[in-house]
């Protein structure tokens, strides 16, 4: 009886354990699918470039449940950073040759940008404390062209006064316009007269254009202001607000005043490090983050409005995940977005710096009345500087905005149309030991998300800085919340006590 008692418990302890019960979810149609992870979030983020982080960060210390998913198996999305033998594989171009380096000492942006050090990514990172995760340095060098010649934009009172930028006597004119720029205070009518008139108080229907002609500026000089300093990518801001074009100088003055130089900043080690620093301030309060997961199909109620998600859970079978609300790049709504215009752009390796001053790192601006075109063309360099090219190589891009239907991907000839399109500023480069082009669509939503609950980024544009990139995630969190994201506040004060 003994022995029977015994052998009877050593079959219990044998028996496999139970399979824990699966949590079903209903979905609008009346069909059940099993949860995917926890099954009920508060938001659904899909994506994980920066802007999708950024918005995925805010979430969470919001205290929202964030379910945030990329169907990649790396964080960065369209603004991901690569190393030299995931550029190759990107283009389909074979193995890159042992001369270029170590592929792991390569991070190459797919979305290159500088950081404006006053601007306003810099100061999302502050007020989420994410800058703790990350480490920058400045980028040494900013030029324009002007009359088929590369020109340092001035850094200091001496090189103003020398600059072939402006004339002797247009140097006085300019003078004239820095220092209302700088004195300008929205809130101060004493700052808002020129000429005596006050005709710059907020509301004020005065276009940069106007205002251009009453400090009797020269076209060459709008061109350095309009696209040096306050940063525009065409001349359709000529005939909009003066005070925008105001608020624009004022930042750039004020992001080069903090460290002298140029007003750009680079986080070490590239882009690709933005996106997973703000990933990881979604993941200390509470943030699941799955990578690698197809995403079969979004998920909308009867009144057309989005309720959650279908993928694949651990057994590869569909599972859902339901939600309030889903915020995503473009890709992932293909048939919500349109199409606008189409950025082009050649990313080169090179073992030589650009400008004329031998700079590490640079931005070359091409001013579109400079070069006969309707946009501007960017060229950015970086380099082992900011760790992200092996020692004695450089890693230029040369972007811009077009309209030329040419320049679709699908098109055999898009290299040659690309080559058109960017041949001022590949003239530049000098030698390169190896290039790739790509255009792309910039994508825009067609609507704010109000009513089918899917807030959608668009596409990243040609420019080399990021002001553009956080106007977008300012609106996605308006869009959201209903109120604009206040800047000045401190949403995270010790991230290392949260952890």
């Amino acid at each position: 009886q003994g022995s029977t008692q015994l052998h009877n418990a050593s079959m219990a302890d044998d028996a496999p354990p139970a399979e824990p019960e699966v949590k079903m979810m209903d979905l609008p149609d009346g069909t059940k699918l099993p949860a995917l992870a926890d099954g009920e979030y508060d938001a659904i983020v899909l994506g994980t470039g920066l802007k999708e982080c950024i918005i995925s960060g805010i979430l969470s210390v919001d205290g929202k449940k964030v379910l945030h998913m990329d169907r990649n198996d790396f964080y960065g999305g369209e603004s991901a950073s690569v190393n030299l033998n995931q550029l190759f594989a990107k283009f389909g171009a074979g193995t890159p040759k042992p001369e270029l380096g170590n592929s792991r000492d390569f991070n190459i942006d797919l979305a290159p940008k500088f950081i404006m050090a006053g601007g306003k990514l810099v100061k999302m990172l502050i007020m989420t404390n994410v800058n703790k995760y990350l480490e920058f340095k400045q980028v040494d060098g900013s030029y324009v062209l002007k009359d088929s010649k590369i020109n340092k934009v001035p850094a200091t009172d001496m090189e103003a006064a020398s600059t072939p930028l402006v004339g002797f006597f247009e140097k006085r004119r300019l003078a004239k316009f820095i220092k209302f720029v700088d004195a300008y205070d929205a809130a101060n009518p004493s700052t808002q007269e020129v000429g005596g008139a006050l005709c710059m108080q907020p509301g004020s229907r005065l276009t940069s254009r106007e205002l251009f002609t009453k400090f009797g500026l020269e076209k060459g000089t709008i061109d350095f202001v309009g696209h040096a300093l306050a940063l525009y990518d065409s001349d359709e801001y000529l005939d909009k607000a003066a005070t925008e074009l105001v608020d624009r100088c004022k930042l750039y003055g004020e992001s080069f005043a903090r460290y002298g130089k140029s007003p750009y900043l680079y986080p070490l080690y590239g882009l690709g490090e933005l996106p997973q620093a703000f990933a990881r301030l979604a993941a200390v309060y509470g943030g699941t983050y799955m990578l690698h997961k197809p995403i079969s199909r979004v998920v909308y109620d009867a009144g057309g409005a989005a309720v959650g998600i279908v993928s694949v859970g651990e057994d590869k079978q569909p599972a859902f995940a339901s939600c309030k609300f889903i915020v995503g790049d473009p890709t992932y709504f293909p048939e919500k977005v349109t199409k606008t215009v189409k950025v082009v752009r050649c990313i080169a390796i090179l073992s030589h710096p650009i400008t004329p001053g031998n700079e590490p790192s640079a931005q070359i601006i091409l001013p579109q009345n400079q070069i006969n075109r309707n946009n501007d063309i960017y060229v950015f360099c970086v380099s082992s500087s900011h760790n992200v090219a092996a020692e004695g190589k450089y890693i230029a891009f040369v972007s811009t905005i077009t309209t030329n239907p040419l320049c679709e991907a699908s098109n055999p000839e898009m290299r040659k149309e690309a080559e058109k399109e960017l041949s001022p500023g590949l003239k530049l480069l000098g030698k390169v030991d190896c290039f790739f082009f790509e255009s792309y669509d910039v994508m825009v939503p067609q609507s704010q998300g109000e009513e089918d609950k899917c807030y959608i980024s668009k596409s990243y544009d040609a420019t080399s800085h990021f002001e553009q990139t956080s106007d977008d995630v300012m609106d996605l969190y308006r869009r959201i919340y209903g109120t604009p994201l206040d800047l000045s506040k401190t949403m995270v004060s010790d991230l290392s006590q949260d952890e």
